[in-house]
């Protein structure tokens, strides 16, 4: 039976040279994942203050940080993946970008829970378009041979965006209030959506031979993509959920105050993060020359070290070594997304990426927000975290449990990649 890694060639590319206007073209994107990230995760350090001022319960703030956004990101992935594939990217990204600047920036004249959660629902639409758009056109701005690398650059704006919204957040939102926070952090995303407009397209396949399916059922029928999204998916519960709840797991267990947990994060993201990201990419990059699926061996490895920080993280009390835990943690929970973005690209082939990166989006987001974080949400408003804030650290064990879990899938679909 035909699959989709026996329709595409990768053009031999020894002594390919970058053009200038591919790291410009990356630069730009990358600057937009970051407002991405800084949007989507804002809320999650003003938890705090919203709850106080709205006198929410934890899964309510879960439904508002994760649910909300998660149900037209997740249901539109594979559409906006599919008009990535047939359209102009460029333009894709600059609505979406447009979209989700200005309600997030709106997020701070909510007056109720309903407000709040429509004006996230509409991030989520925003967001929905960036991934397959973006992702589809970094891998025909750059050589296969250099693919991770350049779309670990681009997830520079998980850790970036992140650790902006925190502490920016932390501070904007302890100095002014949680509203000021997204006035500030939310509008300006309108003035990079002109870069993006302008941004030039590239022709599709442009690293690839002409010889790839455009046949979409090849996807499904694909048991590395199947491997690799339940595996990235678990993962991504895991990760994800250490930013939706690491803020308030700090401030209820160790009693710290949100400036200090928003400065922490936002220096870790920096400092750490985004040389954490540069290095996955490059090292899955290299053990893939040596071994057909070797991204996702890579990961799994990386997946299954972090479970022990996990539990170490959760149940430790002296607050100089938590720190420590938290910083390796925080590197390797964020190492997968180059390799596992580069992984779908190849694997779909150029005619089937935007689809492909919608599908992969789609299940990851999915599984770690809207069942993950409600899920956490609902166990810790069950074992009573409001009276008792040490109980969080229960409620968070699903989190080394899923990694585990993650782990083996992606080991499974390392061997069927090297069989494909």
């Amino acid at each position: 039976m035909s699959t989709i890694a026996d329709t595409v060639a990768v053009v031999p590319e020894v002594n390919e040279r970058v053009p200038a206007y591919s790291w410009y073209a990356l630069s730009v994107l990358t600057a937009v994942y970051i407002l991405n990230f800084l949007d989507r995760s804002l809320i999650y350090i003003l938890f705090t203050p919203i709850k106080k001022e709205m006198a929410f319960s934890d899964l309510q703030l879960a439904l508002l940080g994760t649910t909300s956004f998660v149900i037209f990101y997740t249901l539109l992935g594979v559409p906006f993946g599919r008009i990535a594939d047939r359209s102009s990217r460029t333009k894709m990204i600059a609505g979406g970008l447009a979209v989700w600047s200005l309600f997030s920036g709106l997020t701070g004249f909510a007056t109720g829970f309903w407000s709040l959660f429509l004006c996230r629902v509409m991030v989520g639409v925003g967001e929905a378009t960036l991934g397959p758009a973006a992702l589809s056109l970094i891998s025909d701005y750059f050589p296969a041979r250099m693919r991770a690398t350049a779309q670990s650059i681009y997830a520079w704006g998980i850790p970036v965006g992140g650790g902006l919204a925190f502490f920016l957040g932390g501070w904007i939102g302890q100095s002014y209030g949680w509203r000021w926070a997204f006035y500030l952090l939310g509008f300006p995303g309108l003035v990079l959506a002109v870069l993006a407009f302008f941004l030039r397209e590239q022709p599709r396949g442009r690293s690839e031979s002409t010889e790839s399916s455009g046949d979409w059922r090849l996807l499904f029928k694909s048991a590395p993509l199947r491997y690799l999204c339940i595996g990235y998916a678990l993962i991504g519960l895991a990760s994800n959920n250490l930013g939706i709840w690491g803020t308030l797991f700090f401030v209820r267990v160790h009693h710290l105050s949100l400036m200090t947990v928003g400065t922490a994060a936002g220096l870790i993201a920096a400092f750490v993060g985004v040389p954490a990201m540069v290095l996955g990419g490059y090292f899955s990059d290299r053990v893939s020359r040596l071994l057909r699926g070797g991204r996702m061996a890579f990961t799994s490895s990386v997946a299954i070290a972090s479970v022990p920080l996990w539990i170490a993280l959760l149940f430790t009390n002296n607050l100089p070594t938590l720190v420590a835990i938290n910083i390796v943690l925080y590197a390797l929970a964020i190492m997968w997304v180059g390799p596992a973005t580069a992984d779908v690209t190849e694997i779909a082939g150029p005619k089937l990426r935007g689809l492909a990166i919608g599908i992969f989006f789609s299940t990851v987001n999915i599984v770690a927000y809207g069942i993950g974080s409600p899920l956490i949400g609902k166990i810790s408003d069950h074992l009573g975290v409001t009276n008792d804030p040490q109980q969080m650290r229960y409620s968070l064990l699903v989190c080394p449990i899923v990694c585990a879990l993650g782990a083996v899938m992606l080991w499974m679909g390392s061997r069927a990649r090297a069989k494909a």
